[in-house]
């Protein structure tokens, strides 16, 4: 499951993710969760600002990824209330999950943040575009082309399978990927293309044309984060 938390009015707790990633992950992990992620919007990614895109009325401060065995209402009520302890807009979501480019970069303790940026991504499907034809081309051609076009050390496409939380935002997917640190203020070290504009300007444009096909790109939020591995 994951959940993408918001904050509106000026109500983010100052100590959001360390209750996140404290107090809020050991929580989960007690109720069962196999393992768990948190995503966050901090000072660390600010560099990042240029990069972000919105278009939802709540876009999110944190990401928060655990795996479990069951999103049953009953038996997922208990990781809500988890959830809870931290306010905020929570909207939750039943994912499949594809890892094709699981990190390259070395494992760091849990809890710590993993060097570079994470780039969230939530977007909704081209309009008229069939589930089939979407994954095709989402899954089964797009997939490459990000990972020749861009310089990524991680890539996770979450298929969305439900939308588990009344009126949160839909979204048709959910990605992570990541980047080096200079990625955040460098196109060329974004698109694997530093010091060479010509190759920078030809992977941008592969890659938006790719995107194109299947992305609806009046709805879609991108959020630079850190991103924190927690046990399992």
């Amino acid at each position: 499951m994951i959940w993408a938390i918001s904050y509106v009015d000026g109500d983010r707790p100052t100590e959001l993710g360390e209750r996140l990633r404290g107090e809020v992950t050991a929580r989960l992990l007690d109720l069962g969760a196999r393992g768990v992620q948190v995503n966050l919007v901090d000072d660390d990614v600010a560099p990042a600002a240029g990069l972000r895109m919105v278009s939802s009325s709540a876009p999110a401060d944190a990401v928060v990824s655990a795996w479990v065995d069951s999103a049953t209402d009953h038996l997922r009520a208990p990781f809500e209330e988890a959830l809870a302890l931290v306010g905020g807009r929570r909207g939750a979501y039943l994912v499949t999950e594809s890892v094709p480019m699981p990190s390259t970069l070395p494992p760091v303790a849990p809890g710590e943040r993993t060097p570079g940026m994470a780039q969230v991504v939530f977007f909704r499907r081209a309009p008229g575009l069939a589930d089939d034809e979407f994954l095709a081309t989402w899954l089964g051609s797009h997939t490459q082309i990000a990972i020749d076009t861009q310089d990524t050390s991680s890539y996770v496409q979450n298929v969305v399978t439900r939308v588990l939380t009344p009126g949160a935002e839909r979204w048709d997917a959910i990605v992570e990927e990541c980047f080096p640190a200079a990625a955040m203020t460098d196109p060329g070290a974004f698109y694997d293309a530093v010091g060479d504009p010509e190759r920078q300007a030809a992977n941008a444009r592969t890659m938006f044309e790719s995107v194109q096909r299947f992305i609806d790109l009046s709805a879609i939020d991108v959020i630079p984060t850190s991103r924190y591995d927690g046990p399992g």
